[in-house]
């Protein structure tokens, strides 16, 4: 049953023509007003098929608004707070990977999607956590210049024969980083039938103690999926929330109760509406930024979908 605000919204997007587009980590409120849910890779794919639409409002962070940007060009993209930041994609800047480049004129670039537009620029391929192993594994190149989130680096070395070279060398997602190995030894004591399925972001030891290393797509899957009614899931606090909607069998246990982004959480349903109402606030990328950006998103979609 959707409140009153909830309702006005839906309204708000019919007289619009809006679409709202929510990542997993929304909370709750967030997750029911949206016309479309889903992680990194998710969002870039619906991002790239919106059609009949002339505003879109992200409820992400800035990256993830600015490659809706970056693949569509001509409609209005909106996001309801401008605060909404990823820290991780600010530890990595396009002047940085240009070194990079100097010092390694025969690797590939490959950026995790977890990046700002100028940093796109200077990619031959954008990845997710749900497709970096297929993405890195398509490259004639065997060095690989990979960027920001140095956890995720490390898991696709492991899973390709490729030389991988992480840039910056200690680039992280601050909410990942909270899980430890004691915090999957002590809910593996309170629940020993769990599955524990933990997000490539986790630290090394972390992924290494867990059952499954999936991005949040593929945990979704996963739970619906497994026999098993007990899952331990390590990454942020309202994945919960979204299986629970779509698998109410199922016995979600978060990792570590206080894995939360902050930054996902600043939007609320009364600065959706206000977006929507004001049609605030304008997400924009230079022309020339966006365009060459949008050669490595899309090359990313296209191997994705071959």
């Amino acid at each position: 049953m959707l409140n009153k605000l909830q309702e006005e919204i839906i309204d708000l997007k019919k007289e619009k023509n809006a679409i709202i587009l929510a990542h997993n980590y929304q909370p709750r409120e967030i997750q029911e007003i949206a016309d479309f849910l889903g992680d990194s890779l998710e969002l870039c794919i619906k991002t790239s098929q919106i059609q009949d639409k002339e505003i879109v409002v992200f409820c992400g962070v800035d990256f993830m608004a600015e490659t809706a940007v970056i693949l569509n060009p001509h409609k209005k993209i909106l996001i309801p707070d401008q605060d909404a930041e990823c820290p991780m994609a600010h530890m990595l800047s396009a002047e940085e990977i240009r070194e990079y480049k100097k010092r390694y004129p025969n690797a590939a670039v490959v950026l995790y999607v977890n990046t700002l537009a100028e940093a796109k620029a200077e990619a031959d391929v954008i990845c997710t956590s749900a497709n970096a192993v297929k993405i890195v594994e398509s490259l004639k190149e065997d060095l690989i210049l990979f960027g920001p989130d140095k956890n995720l680096a490390e898991f696709v070395a492991q899973q390709t024969n490729k030389e991988i070279i992480p840039i910056p060398e200690e680039g992280h997602c601050y909410v990942h980083k909270m899980f430890t190995p004691a915090d999957i030894i002590y809910k593996k004591e309170k629940y020993p039938d769990a599955e524990i399925l933990v997000h490539p972001e986790c630290d090394i030891e972390v992924q290494e103690l867990s059952d499954k290393v999936l991005g949040t797509g593929g945990m979704l899957k996963r739970v619906g999926e497994s026999p098993k009614k007990d899952f331990i899931l390590g990454t942020e606090l309202d994945m919960t929330t979204r299986i629970n909607i779509e698998h109410p069998g199922k016995n979600l246990v978060p990792l570590f109760e206080e894995a939360i982004c902050e930054t996902m959480k600043l939007h609320t349903l009364e600065k959706v509406k206000n977006s929507l109402l004001e049609e605030k606030y304008l997400v924009t990328v230079p022309e020339d930024i966006a365009r060459k950006a949008e050669k490595a998103v899309q090359r990313m979609i296209d191997i994705t979908l071959s």
